[in-house]
C-alpha cells in the first residue's frame, strides 16, 4: 500500500489557505478516485482508494501543521509502510511561484515546520515529497500571515491548474516512478 499525506491545518478557517494546499491536493485526488476523506484514525482523516493498480491511503493529519509527524508516524507504523518507498507527502512552498510543482526523493525540511515534524518523527530525510508553490506575484512581508490568509480570487485559476497537475503527478509516481514524475513535472518557469 502507498501512503499519500497532504499537510494542512484542520478547521474551516484554514480550509482555503495557502498553508492547506496539501489538504486541497488530497481532496482533488480523492475526488478523482471517487472517495471521501472522512475516516478518522491515527490522528488523521483518511480514505482508501485505487490509483491505477495500486491501493493507496490518502491522509490529512488533524494534528495541525507543526505536529504532522505524529500522525504520519502512526500511519506508517499501522500500515507497515516503508517511508522511503511508499510514502509521499504533499505540502506548500512559499519559495516557489504559485503553480510550480517540485518533486524530490529526499532532503531537509528547508524550514517547513510540517516537514520538520515528519523528518523528526520518522528519523530520516529520505521522504519523497511534492512541494506546491504558493508564492504570489508580489513580495510577501509577513509569510506566516500570507500562508494562513485566504487565496485571492485572482489566484484561483492557477491554484486549480496546479491541483490538477499535482493529481496527475501522483498518478505518475504511483504507477510509473518518482523519477518519471520529476522529469515531467519539475519544469523551470517559462519567462
Amino acid at each position: 500500500m502507498k501512503l499519500i499525506v497532504g499537510f494542512g491545518n484542520p478547521g474551516i478557517e484554514y480550509q482555503f489557505t495557502p498553508h492547506n494546499i496539501g489538504f486541497l491536493a488530497i481532496d482533488r485526488i480523492a475526488e478523482q478516485c471517487g472517495v471521501m476523506v472522512e475516516n478518522r484514525h491515527c490522528r488523521a482523516l483518511t480514505a482508501r482508494a485505487r490509483i491505477g493498480k495500486e491501493e493507496v491511503l490518502l491522509a490529512k493529519p488533524e494534528t495541525y501543521m507543526n505536529l504532522t509527524g505524529l500522525s504520519v508516524a502512526e500511519l506508517v507504523r499501522k500500515y507497515e509502510v516503508d517511508p522511503q518507498k511508499d510514502l509521499l507527502v504533499i505540502y506548500d512552498e512559499l519559495d516557489l511561484p504559485l503553480g510550480t510543482i517540485r518533486i524530490r526523493e529526499r532532503g531537509s525540511s528547508a524550514g517547513h515546520k510540517g516537514m520538520e515534524s515528519v523528518i523528526g518523527a520518522l528519523g530520516t530525510e529520505e521522504v519523497r515529497r511534492m512541494r506546491l508553490g504558493i508564492a504570489p506575484d508580489h513580495p510577501v512581508k509577513d509569510g506566516s500571515r500570507y500562508v494562513l490568509g485566504q487565496f485571492r480570487k485572482s489566484q484561483l485559476v492557477a491554484l486549480d491548474e496546479m491541483l490538477e497537475q499535482a493529481a496527475e503527478a501522483v498518478n505518475v509516481i504511483v504507477n510509473e516512478s518518482i523519477s518519471a514524475a520529476m522529469n515531467r513535472f519539475n519544469r523551470r518557469e517559462q519567462n
